[in-house]
Order: C-alpha cells, then structure tokens, then sequence
C-alpha cells in the first residue's frame, strides 16, 4: 500500500498540491475540496495534512462505506455511504474532509498527483 508522505521543512505554502488534489476530484480549483490541506503556522513554517491510511475511520462508519480497497488505500464507497459523517467528525487526524457542496465525505487516496505537481519536494508518495 502507498501513502502520501510530506516533509513540512520543505514546503513553502504555494498551494500547489491543493488546487492539483481539488482538480483532479472535482473538476475545479477550491483548496477546500483538497483531500490535502496546507496551514501556515505562528511560526511561519507550514503544516501539511494528509490522510496516512491509518484505518481508524473504518471502525466509525455503521454504512460500512469507509473500507479499504483492493490495494490497501481506505476509499468512500459513495453507493454505501449516508452522508452521516460520523467519519469526518470522528477522524482523530482532521483527515476526513467534507464541503457543503458535495454530498459525500472525501479523503487522501494516494493517487499521487500532488507529489508529482509539489514545486519543492515536500511530498513523496511511499511504500507501507
């Protein structure tokens, strides 16, 4: 299984991986439909969030709609889900993301498009 992997050292907040994640899976550029999200810190340096597969959101949903797929990646099954949200809520990492626009929840799914666009190489996508 592969997983996003970001070095926050690296990164200088262009929000680059942002609006290539939002693209991909809604067809436009909105930082808040990114499955990644990028926040400057107090003390300028910058915090990258992304889902790291960990599984705890599968134990959340009651619709069974939060599973891993066949190669080991935990994907919404958007037929199975309710829209309860109980997995955004309960996300211990803050990596279940929902926007009022959408009906479903969305998540990092290591598809790597936002390692191959980062200007700097804050982002890899890894092995586990």
């Amino acid at each position: 299984m592969k997983k996003v992997v970001a070095d926050p050292k690296l990164c200088v907040g262009c929000g680059t991986c942002e609006m290539v994640c939002s693209k991909a899976f809604f067809k436009e550029e909105d930082r808040t439909k990114s499955a990644i999200r990028v926040s400057e810190q107090k003390n300028g340096e910058f915090r990258i969030d992304v889902c790291d597969q960990c599984g705890e959101c599968t134990e959340m949903c009651a619709a069974m709609a939060v599973a891993p797929a066949s190669n080991g990646i935990i994907r919404v099954d958007k037929k199975k889900c309710v829209s309860c949200l109980i997995c955004v809520a309960e996300c211990v990492k803050d990596n279940m993301h929902y926007h009022n626009n959408e009906r479903y929840p969305f998540k990092c799914v290591a598809c790597g498009l936002c390692v191959k666009q980062c200007p700097t190489g804050a982002l890899s996508l890894v092995e586990v």
